[in-house]
């Protein structure tokens, strides 16, 4: 992980915040009040874009579907194959190939 997310205590307790939260309107609610919609929407598009890189999809079809740039989708596209595992997990886990662990 990378040092300055380890090192950073506010975003700990965000985490911490964030890990406590139940169910998808709480989620909302919180994100709501934290987050632009700009962010909000910012975010649902990475999203949006790492699930369809893991299928494999061309990213001219990914641009065609979704608007963003061929350079975005790249971005997100390595940090899916190159960055903490965080998508790669997430995509696994709703699929129910993994389940979550203990405490999560």
């Amino acid at each position: 992980m990378e040092t300055i997310l380890e090192e950073n205590e506010a975003l700990w307790e965000l985490f911490d915040a964030m890990s406590r939260l139940r169910g998808r309107e709480e989620y909302a609610l919180f994100f709501r009040d934290l987050c632009t919609m700009g962010e909000l929407t910012a975010m649902a598009e990475r999203w949006q874009v790492a699930r369809l890189v893991a299928r494999e999809i061309p990213y001219r079809e990914i641009h065609r579907l979704t608007g963003v740039s061929t350079a975005t989708i790249t971005r997100i596209a390595h940090w899916l194959r190159y960055g903490e595992g965080g998508y790669r997990m997430m995509i696994r886990r709703l699929a129910g190939i993994e389940r979550p662990q203990a405490g999560s």
